[in-house]
């Protein structure tokens, strides 16, 4: 006799650990992706969503009845159908009756169902539900054997594998679902585009996704929101794959003259209201974002979202919510996976053509089971209504036979034997009643016999038609549509919306920028210094110390690239944004902190150009060497700089101007020469050439500057003037027309009148429609006055005082705007 151990023994198998562990780990896998986190693509919902509505169905619990306690409706689905833990129940519950997270919500839900700041959902003993209406349409039909049917967990009852479902809720309402190895995520649609872009694919089956995408235009979010790109949209759709960005509902309002707040009234899907304020505020605190005065959430029942963020006076709106979108939530990719489960078992990548076709096919299966289970019960029930009309016919002779008999089953089988009756016709006239005797009952079995065979043939040339079953199919999805359709929440823009770049994010205004000898600089607004009258001692504009001083001065929009060149003639690049911003009064930032400049150069020039600039770049050194070079030279320059021009021994780079290659230039020496000569004279180098003599110098003179006359291409006369600006603090305006045109190489004619009082030319500019001046000190002083102010007065002159400057101080250099 075999022992226990034995017998257990002859049911071991070996097999290899791996091959088992593949076997299970696949095995949890299918698991959880078809009976968990993956929707169905014919009613669009995954095994707990479906099971949350038939138990609510079956139970009576339709639109047209009181709420009742969601923990009834969590019980009742944990006891029959789901054995999971009560959360997962409710959590899916909450979902559906969400108006933020489903489009058509499924559950009418009464009390705290959570909120779009986060806030999670009352306890199930506190709040309660019923069926929507919509969600009414996904049950109809459904106990009329249109579905198949599986067991529960347990054996006890059985539960729908699919619901007949009137709408293709996979695109209605969307999913999203991680499962093992796969997820999914699939927007919201607006029900009457997709139920015009269904009707359509019925009438045009050979339709392809690009025809269909003429009605459905694209996600449609229960918070509305904008929508960009139709081509990214028209990818997705295509390939069940790709992205759409979602931007929030802004408007920018002026509250007052010159401020501004940005009203946000609608946000993008699945965002959190509340994070996202928090985000901002944040942002505001760690000045990623500046010129934030206060931020409001002033949401409520008639605004359901309504963010107020209220901004300083004199910054730019759109730049603050350019910077909101960059950093923030207010704009947000939807990322396409559009994963279902194709016949309830294999999950696929379906394009939008394949998802309504694979819920055509649904509907179909659907309306010819309908069909069936109609004709079925009309042919049982006019087989009564035959029997009882025959008996009717003959109902003194029933009547008789009936009482003739010694019992109820004597009865039943003389009545079949004696008048050719089924054994159910039989038993429908043993159960009639004696009110059908009457005339008016007997007329009304005659009707509705008559019903019912009409109805039979109506639905016997149903299920022979394909024409009329896509008919019927049609009809009610336009009774659908005309029941349920709303307006489009979310608003679809054509155009492709770019990636920021960093000056999206940049207020552009006018800023002078400000480099001290010791290498310190800075940018500040050209507002920040007001306007004043000439002579005056102006404001400090530079916190120096007494060993450095301000060397160099420009102005530029923020938004402008910049190039630094050194005296020892190399050159190097940033953004003219990327140059720390400081107050007035602020000493500024070492230039090494951004650019890779060694100690023993100095920068020498600045010039400023925008994205789309062409021309030439003109520089001259300390001792009047010329040269030009293409600015397309200077497109890709090292961190670590490269160089502009081939300096002699002893010399230095002065200065250097962009132009267009067709202009005049203008070089003035720190003795009061000057020279004009045409820039045709010059011919483009290459950056190692050396350059050209521009001026025959005089023993101790050198250059203290230049610019360039723009003639737009045009060999005229020109109204400009020339700006000329001595060291303590002397200026003057000179016509242009007064300095002739020379050779380049000459010793020029003079240009002002050198004394001690006025001391040495620092600068010199040309003056074409620029109205004010500003001039700084090496000192830090700063001033801006209107040019008008200063004269104009011939070559020979000193001109009036512009500054007033402190002893042993000095101008270091102008910019007029």
């Amino acid at each position: 006799m075999a022992t226990e151990e034995s017998k257990f023994d002859q049911h071991i198998q070996n097999k290899n650990i791996s091959d088992e562990l593949q076997e299970c780990y696949l095995d949890y896998a299918m698991s959880v992706i078809v009976s968990r986190a993956l929707p169905d693509v014919r009613d669009g919902l995954k095994p707990v969503q479906r099971r949350i509505l038939w138990a609510m169905w079956e139970t009576g619990l339709r639109a047209n009845v009181k709420y009742r306690k969601s923990a009834a409706v969590v019980g009742e689905v944990l006891k029959s159908y789901h054995p999971h833990g009560d959360l997962s129940v409710y959590d899916a519950m909450a979902r559906m009756a969400q108006d933020f997270s489903l489009r058509y919500p499924l559950i009418d839900g009464q009390g705290n169902w959570g909120s779009i700041d986060g806030d999670n959902q009352a306890a199930m003993r506190y709040t309660e539900c019923k069926l929507s209406k919509i969600a009414e349409e996904f049950l109809v039909d459904i106990e009329k054997e249109t579905v198949d049917w599986s067991p529960n967990y347990d054996g006890t009852v059985y539960e729908p594998k699919v619901l007949p479902s009137k709408l293709p809720s996979l695109l209605l309402n969307g999913a999203s679902g991680i499962a093992v190895g796969m997820a999914t995520n699939i927007p919201p649609h607006n029900l009457k585009e997709i139920v015009d872009a269904t009707v359509h694919l019925i009438e045009n089956p050979k339709a392809t996704t690009a025809d269909l995408l003429n009605f459905v235009k694209g996600p449609d979010f229960p918070t509305g929101g904008i929508i960009h790109d139709k081509k990214e949209i028209a990818e997705a759709y295509a390939t069940g794959r790709g992205s759409v960005t979602c931007r929030a509902v802004s408007e920018i309002q002026e509250r007052k003259s010159n401020q501004f707040n940005i009203i946000i009234s609608e946000i993008p899907y699945q965002v959190n209201k509340s994070e996202l304020i928090l985000k901002i505020a944040d942002l505001h605190q760690e000045k990623k974002i500046e010129g934030i005065k206060d931020l409001r959430d002033e949401s409520g029942r008639e605004e359901k979202v309504r963010i107020v963020i209220e901004l300083k006076s004199d910054v730019n709106p759109q730049k603050i919510l350019n910077q909101l979108y960059k950093h923030t939530d207010l704009q947000k990719n939807f990322n396409y996976n559009m994963t279902a489960l194709a016949g309830g078992i294999l999950p696929q990548l379906l394009s939008l053509k394949e998802i309504l076709e694979f819920y055509i096919e649904h509907r179909k299966e659907v309306v010819r089971r309908r069909a069936e289970y109609d004709l079925k019960k009309a042919k049982e029930r006019a087989h009564i209504l035959e029997g009882l009309a025959k008996a009717l016919d003959h109902i003194d002779q029933v009547i008789a036979t009936i009482k003739k008999s010694k019992d109820k089953e004597e009865a039943h089988k003389n009545l079949m034997t004696k008048f050719k009756l089924t054994a159910i016709q039989t038993t429908a006239i043993l159960e009639m009643r004696l009110q059908t005797l009457a005339a008016l009952e007997a007329k009304k079995i005659d009707e509705e016999l008559k019903e019912k065979k009409r109805i039979m043939e109506e639905l016997e040339l149903l299920l022979k038609s394909t024409a009329k079953m896509a008919k019927v199919i049609k009809d009610e999805l336009v009774a659908i549509k005309e029941k349920y359709g709303d307006e489009r929440r979310t608003k679809v823009v054509a155009s492709e919306l770019k990636e920021f770049k960093e000056e999206d994010l940049i207020v552009e205004e006018n800023v002078v920028i400000a480099l001290s000898q010791g290498g310190y600089i800075k940018r500040v607004g050209s507002d920040t210094f007001k306007s004043q009258k000439r002579g005056g001692k102006g404001l400090i504009g530079s916190d120096v110390n007494e060993e450095d001083f301000l060397i160099n001065f420009t102005s530029a929009n923020s938004h402008d690239n910049i190039l630094f060149f050194t005296d020892k003639g190399r050159v190097f690049q940033t953004k003219v944004y990327e140059i720390p911003q400081g107050s007035r009064t602020a000493k500024g930032k070492l230039i090494q902190n951004f650019l890779e400049i060694p100690a023993e150069e100095k920068i020498s020039a600045m010039v400023s150009y925008t994205n789309d600039s062409k021309g030439l770049l003109v520089m001259i050194t300390k001792e009047g060497t010329i040269k030009k070079t293409t600015l397309e030279d200077f497109s890709n320059i090292r961190r670590t700089g490269i160089i502009a021009i081939n300096l002699a021994k002893g010399d230095s780079l002065k200065g250097v101007k962009l132009s267009s290659g067709k202009d005049e230039i203008i070089i003035t020496t720190t003795m009061g020469q000057a020279i004009r000569f045409k820039e045709s004279q010059l011919k483009p180098l290459g950056r190692s050439a050396a350059g050209v003599r521009a001026i025959k110098l005089k023993k101790g003179d050198t250059i203290s500057g230049f610019d360039i006359i723009a003639l737009d291409g045009k060999e005229k006369e020109t109204n400009a003037k020339l700006l000329v600006v001595m060291e303590t603090g002397f200026a003057k305006q000179t016509p242009i027309k007064e300095y002739k045109v020379q050779s380049r190489g000459g010793s020029g004619i003079k240009t002002a009148k050198i004394t001690a009082k006025t001391g040495n030319i620092v600068s010199s500019q040309i003056i074409r429609g620029e109205e004010e001046l500003i001039a700084i000190s090496a000192r830090g002083q700063v001033i801006r006055t209107e040019l008008s102010s200063i004269r104009v007065a011939g070559r020979a002159t000193s001109g009036v005082k512009i500054m007033k400057l402190n002893e042993k101080d000095r101008i270091a250099g102008i910019a007029a705007l």
